[in-house]
């Protein structure tokens, strides 16, 4: 069986793992692919280089949220940033959206940049990687004003009337290792919800590590843990969860 980690921090220059060695030991246990995700101009640039640099990687370039208030007012920077789309081995443009629980940039500045990056991904098309907390009220209406946008809602744990909206906008849904660990059942009933035909799988490392590993860093070959405990939640077979979600991912950002 094999499994991809469609989001992950292992080329950030805070990631205190050796990263090679955490590729090889995803390897070791079946993680073909990994997607190295970034979030501003420089650890997309970083993204990049390592991507290109590790035969089984590919990276996505991203201006989080949270640095927004940054680049609103940089066209130099947003100049370089786009720059990255048509690198070698970039698949997708993200993590980009909106955070209202920390408010490291306000809403207006998070809002320009989510539809400068969605503008980036239409030119290029290329599907995004979506980071919404506490904002889905502000985000759909964005979102719509795009047509044909393709793209994932990482690190999914809202409500199954989220759910519903994510999927009439046909995304999909990407589950990490809060399901492990989280106590809401109405995140857990969300999770049972999501169709296979729209599950991909990531860790988000070096953060979100799953249960029994709470308190280490995380690394791609937890990707496993994630599926195994997402199977015995939603009674399907560990080997349908490695197929479905193997093809959505090199569907959704067509991976060789």
């Amino acid at each position: 069986m094999n499994f991809i980690d469609t989001h992950c921090h292992i080329h950030s220059k805070d990631y205190s793992l050796n990263p090679e060695t955490v590729i090889k030991g995803g390897l070791e246990v079946g993680i073909s692919n990994a997607i190295v995700v970034g979030t501003d101009l420089e650890d997309s640039r970083l993204a990049v280089r390592f991507a290109q640099d590790h035969e089984n990687l590919y990276s996505s370039i991203g201006i989080h949220p949270h640095e927004a208030k940054d680049y609103v007012h940089a066209p130099d920077k947003l100049k370089d940033f786009a720059s990255l789309a048509t690198e070698k081995k970039v698949v997708a443009v993200g993590e980009c959206g909106l955070d209202y629980y920390y408010y490291h940039s306000p809403k207006e500045d998070q809002k320009q940049i989510l539809e400068f990056q969605i503008e980036l991904a239409q030119k290029h098309d290329l599907p995004m990687i979506f980071h919404v907390r506490e904002a889905f009220d502000d985000f759909w209406p964005i979102i719509d004003k795009y047509p044909g946008i393709r793209g994932v809602i990482h690190s999914f744990t809202a409500s199954k009337e989220v759910l519903n909206e994510i999927l009439s906008r046909d995304f999909y849904v990407g589950l990490n290792g809060i399901m492990t660990f989280t106590k809401n059942q109405s995140q857990l009933e969300a999770a049972k919800a999501v169709p296979l035909s729209k599950m991909l799988l990531e860790t988000d490392a070096p953060f979100l590590t799953p249960a029994p590993y709470r308190g280490t860093i995380a690394q791609l070959k937890h990707v496993i843990n994630i599926a195994f405990f997402l199977s015995e939640l939603r009674s399907e077979s560990l080997e349908s969860i490695s197929k479905a979600t193997t093809s959505n991912s090199k569907k959704l950002f067509n991976l060789n």
